[in-house]
């Protein structure tokens, strides 16, 4: 775990979903290989670092671009929606979600999700963990009418942030991407970023800490209600 010097107590808390919440990162990469395979080119890390956390629209520029492939934006999405659709359901949760989501309900702790897909994605990979997620105080995808630019500009956690009743500075936002973390700082939150375990923390310089999972939260250092022995059991 890496903290930074000068964190400060906060009242709510906005999770990230994707590569975060939910292991759904991987699916993204499967389907993503499958399209560009079909003209022979190969969509490894070097590649994929680069997406996480992009909107859908940014995504696809970005990997149509980068590998080359014959086609636009918008075919890109069209091929990849049915593949993704087909996956998504069988998204398992990633480790310590789950209980830290139930610790910070249970407890009276404001919480939101903040997510780059789109609604219609998010209702298909949370539908076998509605046990947990039925717990958030809101949801904000990156189609919500009041969204105007999905990471890593500001505007989802500003949105989940008003709809939670809290200012944005009382908020803690977990991460797993740089450019999500990119969009938490801009909106004036502190950031937590939990990166997969192939990403160089150097891409996380911007962020207040840095954990190797989710159950390695400490709620007490950031003003957060702890278990009954002093500290969650959040694994």
């Amino acid at each position: 775990m890496e903290n930074k010097a000068g964190i400060r107590a906060v009242r709510a808390v906005i999770f990230d979903m994707d590569g975060l919440l939910l292991d759904s990162e991987d699916i993204y990469t499967s389907v993503t290989q499958q399209i560009a395979e079909r003209f022979g080119k190969t969509f490894d890390w070097a590649v994929k670092q680069n997406t996480i956390g992009r909107g859908a629209r940014d995504l696809a520029e970005y990997v149509v671009s980068t590998l080359a492939l014959p086609m636009t934006a918008d075919d890109f999405l069209r091929e990849r929606e049915p593949l993704l659709r087909a996956r998504f359901a069988d998204a398992p949760a990633k480790p310590g979600a789950a209980s830290l989501v139930r610790h910070l309900a249970e407890r009276g702790v404001p919480i939101a999700v903040g997510t780059s897909s789109s609604k219609a994605f998010f209702d298909i990979k949370t539908a076998r963990h509605q046990d947990w997620f039925s717990l958030f105080d809101t949801v904000v995808t990156a189609d919500d009418h009041e969204v105007r630019a999905a990471k890593p500009a500001p505007d989802i956690f500003l949105v989940a942030a008003r709809r939670l009743g809290v200012a944005p500075h009382d908020v803690l936002v977990f991460e797993d991407s740089p450019f999500g973390v990119t969009a938490a700082r801009a909106a004036g939150m502190q950031v937590i970023a939990v990166p997969d375990p192939a990403m160089s923390h150097d891409r996380f310089a911007h962020a207040h800490s840095i954990l190797a999972s989710l159950g390695q939260f400490d709620p007490q250092t950031w003003g957060l209600p702890a278990g009954v022995q002093g500290k969650a059991a959040l694994k």
